[in-house]
């Protein structure tokens, strides 16, 4: 793939992932109260205002502050960038492997927005399950960050299974 157009597929990918999630984290911000909890399609889907100063489900968030702001903030930044970097030079990647690790870091991007911006937290309001069988609240960044985990494993799975 050449370099340029491995440019434009990750500028694609985050302008639009970091777009679409500050964007749906504005709305919730806007129109969700945080004491209330609004019930979609059978309590299937919830939305509920949440700020999370953790990782995945509020991993870390008893941190002290100061290790809160080292590993979410400073350390995922580098880990970012690392990424960025490996998309953008590293030859031997596939397009499929590109636009999975722009997913990822878009999601990362845009998580990482909220808490440079709102001192350490970011904004989760989405929360699924079945009965008692529930996710932790989310937000669309998330998403982004495990469909380019699940898109990176699966094509890893394939070339595997193919090469063997």
């Amino acid at each position: 793939m050449r370099f340029a157009n491995r440019l434009a597929l990750i500028l694609f990918v985050l302008v639009a992932c970091v777009g679409c999630d500050q964007t749906t984290k504005s709305i919730a911000q806007s129109y969700l109260p945080r004491s209330e909890v609004w019930s979609f399609l059978e309590d299937t889907v919830r939305l509920q205002l949440a700020y999370n100063n953790g990782a995945f489900l509020s991993l870390g968030s008893s941190l002290p502050e100061f290790w809160q702001h080292a590993l979410f903030s400073v350390c995922a930044g580098a880990l970012l960038l690392g990424m960025f970097g490996y998309a953008l030079f590293a030859k031997r990647i596939p397009p499929i492997g590109v636009f999975a690790i722009a997913l990822f870091v878009a999601g990362g991007v845009s998580n990482l927005a909220d808490r440079l911006a709102y001192g350490g937290y970011v904004i989760d309001f989405i929360n699924l399950g079945i009965g008692p069988l529930r996710t932790g609240i989310f937000n669309v960044a998330d998403i982004f960050i495990t469909a380019g985990a699940l898109v990176l494993f699966a094509h890893e799975f394939h070339r595997t299974r193919i090469d063997s």
